[in-house]
């Protein structure tokens, strides 16, 4: 059993794996009750074990009955704990299909297939353990020339049955990485088909999820093929050892050598020793998905989350001064660096604009400010003190954070303003708004603040969603401003309501700003330049008019 196994197992109470072991001893008993009785019923030509016969079946009936009882609750229970426990578990990268996307695939579809395994794996394993036992204890005292014959032939069949199991099991790893890349990718389109109608991109993404779920298909095809080699090896080592005691038996016989209760005995309980392990295959093949699937589970729990340190706490007086070290970050999987030797001062108050062609490090920088990136080599410096010393958390609140594509949830404009500082009154959320330049249109809205939001910010333009997200870094209060060209997708007024909000908004902040366009760039005290990872042209001031007014460029 591998360890995955092992660890679902640990999360059913013991008392429940009692359980099934002892319905599987009593369909074991059950098992040679029936075999003795149908052969009294035969060689006796009698028909008085018929009835008691009856009985006997109905009874294995119930034990299957309570065995599909005890284990569909104890698949639900754990199906059930794996889901809350993932739920509370930040999603990380978990599949190439997109985050969010692998997550909702792992929890709906992938943990679904667990079932089988507690359901139809489970308690034929136990079975598989109890009843050949029971079973063939039985045969060697009614036969113990056939007990032999038996004893030696059934181990090959989990040997067999394992040979084709490994193959099966790469393959089904395989599929579920497909169905998982498929179940993300799948999402991401249905998030984003607005845009892509608009663009005209729908029907290349069309072609895309086709391909992919053609993919899947044909790793499905596999597992399956493989699955069937594997019954076939299984059956026919099975009906090879069947034969192997059948023929002696019959000849015994014929010679009158063996009574024919005893014959009739054992031909009829040599098929049920096997039986078990035929049957365990075929629930091994059903249960291969939900395994891997719940081996991405538990990958994605174990997983080191990124908790708060218990460093230090900087006072929070006034805005820190932030410098930069010799920073070099490389990203997993990348030959190349995002940040090469970088060093860079920003005193306290002071607002630098860092500029550069895609793909220079601009918006890694102001990972590696805000402590979201541990850098390979170098120091981050807050104040003269070392980021990873800090209390992380206590270092993000304060911070005002504003992505290039801020992200609105499902909810009023209020409570979306709000994650800047949960415990703020409406007076402050108006304040932030009208900071922001956002009070205007909010106020246009059908309900206001109370306007409720579709996920993503749908029903408002770009330039709507960028300043709620700019008055939400306002209302963080925090002294830090980090801001990722906050005006990129913004048309042109946008953008001149955005800077000349920047303006009150930056005030007596230290700020980070990555910026494209002229209007921002002249916001700012310096000009740093990236290009390649690496800073190009530094402490340039920012461009000034004949009044010493600053102009873009």
């Amino acid at each position: 059993m591998k360890a995955v196994e092992r660890r679902l197992l640990r999360l059913v109470p013991r008392r429940v794996v009692v359980g099934l072991g002892v319905l599987a001893v009593g369909q074991g008993v059950l098992l040679v009750v029936q075999a003795e009785l149908l052969v009294r019923a035969v060689a006796g030509l009698d028909a008085g074990p018929l009835p008691w016969l009856a009985g006997v079946v109905a009874g294995r009936a119930v034990l299957a009955w309570a065995v599909a009882l005890v284990a569909g609750h104890a698949a639900a229970r754990v199906k059930r704990g794996l889901r809350e426990a993932l739920l509370r578990c930040p999603a990380g990268e978990t599949g190439a299909g997109g985050v969010a996307g692998s997550r909702v695939t792992l929890l709906t579809r992938g943990l679904d297939g667990v079932d089988p395994f507690f359901t139809g794996y489970v308690p034929q394993l136990l079975a598989a353990c109890v009843v050949p036992v029971v079973v063939l204890a039985r045969l060697a005292w009614a036969d113990w020339a056939s007990g032999l014959v038996v004893a030696v032939t059934v181990p090959l069949v989990p040997v067999f049955g394992a040979l084709v199991g490994l193959r099966t099991a790469v393959l089904t790893g395989r599929q579920w990485g497909l169905l998982e890349r498929l179940g993300g990718h799948f999402r991401d389109v249905l998030a984003g088909l607005s845009t892509l109608r608009a663009f005209g991109r729908v029907a290349h993404q069309s072609g895309v999820v086709r391909e992919l779920a053609d993919g899947h298909r044909r790793a499905s095809v596999r597992a399956l093929r493989v699955a069937f080699l594997s019954s076939l090896v299984v059956e026919l080592v099975c009906a090879l050892s069947v034969a192997l005691v059948a023929v002696p038996v019959g000849l015994r016989l014929l010679d009158g050598s063996l009574a024919l209760s005893v014959g009739l005995l054992v031909l009829v309980l040599t098929p049920e020793v096997f039986l078990p392990l035929r049957a365990l295959g075929q629930r091994f093949h059903a249960s291969a998905e939900g395994v891997v699937a719940a081996g991405e589970a538990f990958a994605a729990l174990d997983a080191p989350l990124p908790v708060a340190r218990d460093g230090r706490v900087i006072a929070e007086v006034g805005a820190p001064s932030l410098e930069l070290r010799g920073v070099t970050v490389r990203y997993p999987g990348s030959r190349e660096v995002a940040l090469d030797g970088v060093s860079l001062r920003v005193d306290a108050g002071e607002r630098v604009a860092v500029t550069g062609p895609s793909g220079a490090g601009k918006s890694t920088l102001l990972l590696v400010l805000a402590g979201l990136v541990v850098p390979e080599s170098g120091q981050v410096l807050v104040d003269g003190v070392d980021l990873a010393d800090l209390d992380l958390a206590a270092w993000r609140a304060r911070l005002g954070w504003v992505p290039q594509r801020p992200h609105l949830f499902a909810g009023s404009v209020a409570d979306n303003i709000r994650l800047g500082d949960p415990d703020a009154d409406d007076g402050r959320v108006v304040e932030a708004a009208r900071a922001a330049a956002a009070a205007e249109f909010v106020e246009a809205l059908p309900d206001g603040y109370s306007t409720v939001l579709g996920e993503g910010g749908a029903g408002l333009s770009a330039g709507q969603r960028q300043r709620l997200a700019v008055a939400r870094a306002w209302l963080s209060g925090g002294p830090v401003v980090l801001w990722d060209e906050p005006t990129a997708r913004l048309d042109l007024r946008s953008e001149r309501v955005l800077v000349d909000a920047a303006e009150r908004l930056l005030a007596g902040r230290t700020a980070v700003l990555v910026a494209h366009r002229p209007a921002l760039v002249a916001v700012a005290d310096r000009v740093v330049r990236l290009d390649g990872g690496r800073v190009v042209a530094a402490d340039q001031a920012a461009p000034k008019d004949a009044t010493g007014a600053e102009v873009a460029a």
